[in-house]
């Protein structure tokens, strides 16, 4: 499939022309956390946006506030510990920070829904899968439960659950880890949200289960052209189904690029050692490449650039000045649409 062909635009069966920018504009967002050791600044001036039918990659190694900004997103972190002292989360041009708590309620789920990493514990243990996905017809369209279990049994079809029908009636448990991976992505579809966010949606699963999950993400945002916040560590993951990349390091956001111009080059050392680190067929027999050393602790982020000590092109001003995001061109000063990199020395790493 070309990217035109996956990107183009489909009449969605919820669309809506009350707004003509993005579906999501995060723009400086912050968030710490205060803790008995000292404050944890897990997400320091993070910007992006999606629009509708766009899946927005977000990469990088644990700790680096993927997971922290969607959830900030959602409105699900816990405050305190957490506190959000700067930024804006702007749903359809609406600051979701402003709003009360019940019009947040109001968009979470019917306009921007979340699938978990582990569905095994984000499924109620001791109801079945029916009645779980039943229940948000229930609660959030009234309906009684017997048309509830045929949406139930319907969304499980639409997921490719084996034998829905006979199934809908299990247990969590009882389904494996792949199966229960679908019923999340059903329950986030049931109210045909405008922005899926897709938290590592294939963490634990094997090669060929993760590609089965990826393609019918893919196949279903197409379908509804749904916005899709893809956050992963894996840039194998991603290469098929994303249009754009956002790498984040640290809590911030260190690369910007549309996907397969990040492949091609990479503008950041970080995005570099990441792509480097992926294991290749024409490599059969070579020592697998690691980036040096380990992702640094919150609460004592290096001063200057917070790669500077893993990163192999780090010079005297990376150990003391905080590299903004550049706008990345070519040599002739050529501006490429949607790309940035937070690197002092990123023409280097995009030219070399």
């Amino acid at each position: 499939m070309t990217t035109a062909e996956k990107t183009a635009p489909v009449p969605g069966p919820r669309a809506e022309a009350d707004h003509d920018g993005p579906l999501l504009e995060v723009r400086d967002l912050h968030v710490e956390f205060k803790t008995g050791e000292g404050l944890v600044r897990a997400v320091n001036g993070v910007s992006y946006d999606v629009s509708a039918g766009e899946t927005l990659a977000v990469l990088g190694e644990s700790g680096s506030g993927k997971s922290v900004t969607a959830q900030a997103i959602m409105g699900i972190l816990d405050m305190p510990p957490a506190r959000i002292p700067q930024g804006e989360i702007l749903f359809r041009g609406r600051d979701m920070l402003t709003m009360s708590a019940e019009e947040r309620r109001r968009i979470r789920g019917p306009k921007i829904a979340m699938i978990f990493q582990d569905a095994l514990s984000s499924l109620n243990p001791v109801l079945t899968v029916g009645y779980q996905l039943a229940e948000m017809f229930r609660v959030h369209q009234g309906m009684s439960k017997k048309d509830a279990k045929a949406k139930a049994v319907e969304l499980m079809d639409r997921v490719k659950i084996p034998a829905a029908k006979a199934r809908v009636g299990d247990y969590p448990h009882m389904f494996s880890g792949g199966m229960r991976q679908r019923i999340m992505i059903a329950m986030a579809l049931a109210l045909e949200p405008d922005l899926i966010i897709a938290d590592e949606p294939t963490t634990a699963l094997d090669v060929t289960v993760q590609a089965q999950v990826m393609d019918l993400l893919a196949e279903l945002q197409r379908e509804y052209h749904m916005g899709l916040i893809l956050i992963t560590h894996d840039l194998g993951v991603v290469a098929d189904v994303a249009d754009k990349i956002a790498v984040m390091y640290a809590g911030r956001i260190v690369e910007t690029a549309p996907v397969h111009e990040l492949y091609k080059r990479p503008a950041h050392p970080y995005t570099r050692g990441l792509l480097d680190s992926i294991p290749r067929l024409d490599h059969k027999g070579q020592e697998l490449y690691a980036i040096r050393g380990l992702p640094p602790n919150l609460l004592h982020v290096p001063q200057g650039c917070a790669f500077n000590p893993r990163c192999p092109k780090a010079q005297d001003v990376c150990r003391t000045d905080v590299p903004p995001l550049h706008t990345v061109t070519e040599d002739d000063g050529t501006v490429l649409p949607g790309r940035g990199s937070a690197c002092h020395f990123w023409k280097e790493t995009l030219h070399g």
